[in-house]
């Protein structure tokens, strides 16, 4: 739910610089992000040293009523028990600011929220787990509400509590502008560090922006259907109602083509002085070589992350401009990626370094900046299976059949065009507000497969009596309880 609404004519967007920090900003990032960590793991131990009292006290046969007092969950709540800790805990903590600790007990009190209604069958999607606890090793992050955060108007320093005047790789012109026009309002600002060890800041800004499609766009075909693949030459597949193929963006295979690199690495790595014996099975202090090679690995990463977010960003916002209808899949992408084990490891790297998932998340917020209308099919809409010519359907169409052939009409297509073409149907009835079939103008028309009915399904949807579980409100490892939960979100 969120915090605030948003006006009419505002949007929630976000500005994201490269830092340059100097080597004491360095060492004070590191000290907000550990205070972040340290008051986050506080706390969950006292959270979980509570909950497992109460599970013991109740295995004794204690009342409720007489059982240890449990603690509140919420941001509130457990703000309160870190500031009743904290000089004992953590008689640094004047050195940061209250928002480095604020930042790992929000994070905290999401984590117990979503768990809980996760056990509860409240929360769509995968089961949650119980929150676990931070190492040294996790992504250093820190988030600023409140206290001076600016951008300065030599559009090359940003100033946030605490840390003072930092410089910035990249010009700021674009947000200082609209700050200075009036039509931006930061709201927060998160400062992180990626896998090149490279840091981050992060403006949660609110823009005035007017929907409209930019002038120096020329207008695109109205309604476009988008397939999305993992192949080396078709990233993305855009085709119109009529069957033309209007654009294909190659995938970079940014992944791919470090994976040489990667493997010399880690080979490297491995014959190095590591954190860990494994003759004696200890931790061990890493050598500096080993810390080097590392920080190369998370380079390599970091460019192949970039090189992709990039390419993903130029074409989602190219079809935001020029099309007024987009039509999507609705791809289950962590599904795709879960079973299989080494047999389909190629498969699983394919599709972790194609980012299916993040091109519908583009889509859906560029098309409300540019006045585009996103439409999204049903996960079980039969666009691979489908013929765009006469409508019957190739049940047995297998994933290394790239070209389409129509046992009926004897069609011979791209796989990927024939299935942009049936999604972009599909938009054209939903968007002229025709009755009948997702299929449109085609000889398919009386084909009822627009919403996805009739489609082979390979999973069940779950009952909805099946959804909470044993118990909604203890963690997975404790069994044999039944309850209900209380409004601290334990159970009672």
């Amino acid at each position: 739910m969120a915090r605030f609404d948003i006006p009419d004519g505002w949007t929630a967007q976000a500005y994201r610089f490269a830092l340059d920090p100097t080597p004491a900003q360095v060492r004070a990032f590191r000290s907000h992000a550990g205070g972040a960590r340290k008051a986050h793991n506080t706390m969950l131990a006292a959270v979980k040293a509570v909950l497992d009292q109460r599970h013991a006290e109740r295995s004794y046969g204690i009342a409720d009523d007489e059982l240890t007092p449990s603690l509140n969950w919420s941001l509130a709540g457990l703000r309160k028990a870190w500031n009743a800790r904290k000089h004992e805990v953590a008689p640094w903590w004047a050195e940061n600011s209250k928002e480095a600790y604020n930042t790992g007990l929000d994070a905290l009190a999401r984590g117990l929220d979503a768990w809980s209604k996760s056990r509860q069958g409240a929360r769509a999607g995968k089961t949650v787990g119980f929150p676990r606890f931070k190492t040294a090793r996790s992504r250093r992050s820190v988030r600023f509400t409140t206290g001076t955060i600016r951008v300065e108007t030599d559009r090359h320093h940003v100033t946030l509590p605490r840390l003072g005047r930092i410089k910035t790789h990249e010009s700021t012109r674009k947000l200082a502008r609209r700050i200075e026009n009036g039509t931006a309002r930061i709201l927060s600002a998160t400062v992180s560090e990626d896998s090149a060890g490279r840091w981050h800041v992060a403006f949660q800004v609110l823009v005035q922006r007017t929907v409209q499609v930019p002038a120096h766009v020329g207008a695109g075909d109205p309604v476009v259907g988008v397939d999305v693949g993992v192949k080396a030459d078709a990233l993305l597949v855009v085709a119109t109602p009529d069957g033309r193929e209007v654009a294909r963006v190659p995938a970079p295979k940014s992944l791919s083509a470090a994976q040489g690199r990667l493997r010399a690495l880690q080979r490297r790595a491995a014959r190095q002085h590591g954190p860990y014996d494994p003759v004696t099975k200890t931790k061990q202090t890493p050598s500096n070589r080993w810390r080097k090679t590392q920080r190369r690995i998370g380079r390599t990463h970091a460019h192949a992350a970039a090189v992709r977010r990039d390419v993903l960003h130029k074409a989602t916002t190219a079809l935001a401009q020029r099309h007024r209808v987009i039509v999507v899949e609705t791809l289950n992408a962590s599904g795709m990626r879960s079973a299989g084990g080494s047999r389909k490891r190629g498969l699983n790297r394919a599709l972790a370094d194609a980012a299916l998932a993040q091109i519908r998340r583009l889509l859906s917020y560029k098309t409300g900046w540019y006045g585009s209308t996103l439409v999204e099919a049903d996960r079980f809409f039969p666009s691979s299976k489908t013929c765009s010519g006469c409508g019957r359907r190739q049940p047995n169409l297998a994933l290394a059949d790239r070209m389409y052939v129509c046992e009926h009409c004897g069609l011979m297509i791209d796989r990927d065009r024939n299935a942009a073409i049936n999604l972009a149907r599909l938009g054209e009835t939903r968007h002229t507000g025709d009755t009948g079939t997702g299929t449109g103008s085609s000889p398919a028309a009386t084909d009822p497969g627009g919403d996805g009915r009739g489609a082979t399904r390979k999973t069940r949807p779950a009952g909805a009596d099946k959804a909470a579980g044993v118990e909604a409100s203890t963690r997975h490892d404790t069994v044999g309880q039944t309850g209900t939960v209380s409004p601290e979100g334990e159970a009672a």
